[in-house]
């Protein structure tokens, strides 16, 4: 989930109406700066990370024309609670849904509706968390629905996520945050779309968004970080096709691009190890 904290700072606070959900106490109070977290740790972030990448891998399967993002949050609430956490998004300073299903122009935070049909040739980002024994994993992907999709769109999401694979391939104890943001923004940049960058990665764990900013381009705003073996981090590239500026709508959620452009998302939850890094939502098991 790309830093709903960041929007919601800038422009969600106090408007947060709806009731939390089922679920655990995720909304991190007060900056802790960032963890280190022990085996143990791991070990039940791992775990919720593979409930997260099941229930996605099933999602990808199940999204189809015909179906309403409505069909696919209620299948994703489903399987997370069936596999044993809760959803880490329901109820997260109000977001009514347990997905976010942004679809083609619309960059995150899109709500699902089971009046918004999904099309073919639609371009569907789905990104979802799950909770479990006090940690999250959380995860992205997006989907290329059916036929007639267009190439630009194909080639969008391949970008995207090739680039979040170049920024994990930085990855490792004694890199810098920096380090990964170049190999992300340079990745996407030669290929002539723009990184979003009103929207980052962040830490993850007992909260769901934790410390550090994990940002996708270069930047001296941003602390840069020296990774340490046993950070775990969601890192998540955005990209639009046209300009990287978005706008967010009257819902208080769903962002979109301002120039009508396509947007593409992937997403992983990692553990920082002392020559690389582990990728714990990873989908191939």
């Amino acid at each position: 989930m790309n830093l709903f904290a960041d929007l919601l700072a800038s422009s969600q606070a106090g408007r947060g109406s709806g009731t939390i959900a089922d679920s655990g106490p995720r909304i991190q109070k007060g900056r802790r700066g960032v963890e280190v977290k022990s085996a143990r740790e791991i070990a039940v972030m791992r775990q919720a990370s593979r409930i997260v990448a099941t229930v996605l891998r099933e999602v990808i399967a199940m999204a189809a024309p015909g179906q309403t993002t409505g069909d696919l949050d209620r299948y994703a609430e489903q399987r997370i609670r069936e596999l044993g956490a809760t959803p880490s998004f329901k109820g997260y300073h109000g977001f009514p849904a347990s997905i976010c299903a942004s679809i083609n122009d619309e960059v995150v935070h899109g709500i699902p509706s089971s009046k918004r049909l999904i099309r073919a040739g639609d371009l569907i980002k789905i990104d979802t968390g799950a909770y479990f024994e006090g940690y999250h994993g959380d995860s992205c992907v997006t989907i290329c629905v059916g036929e007639g999709v267009p190439e630009q769109a194909r080639t969008l999401s391949r970008v995207a996520q090739e680039a979040l694979m170049k920024g994990l391939a930085t990855v490792r104890a004694g890199s810098t945050l920096l380090e990964l943001a170049g190999a992300v923004q340079d990745h996407v940049e030669a290929h002539g779309f723009a990184v979003v960058e009103d929207f980052t990665g962040h830490g993850v764990g007992r909260n769901l968004h934790e410390e550090p900013s994990v940002f996708n381009y270069r930047t001296r705003d941003l602390p840069n970080v020296t990774l340490r073996p046993g950070m775990t981090l969601a890192v998540e590239p955005i990209l639009n096709a046209g300009s990287k500026a978005c706008r967010t709508l009257k819902d208080r959620w769903t962002v979109v691009t301002v120039d009508g452009s396509l947007s593409a998302q992937w997403e992983h939850t990692i553990v920082v190890t002392s020559d690389g890094c582990e990728i714990l939502t990873d989908r191939d098991f």
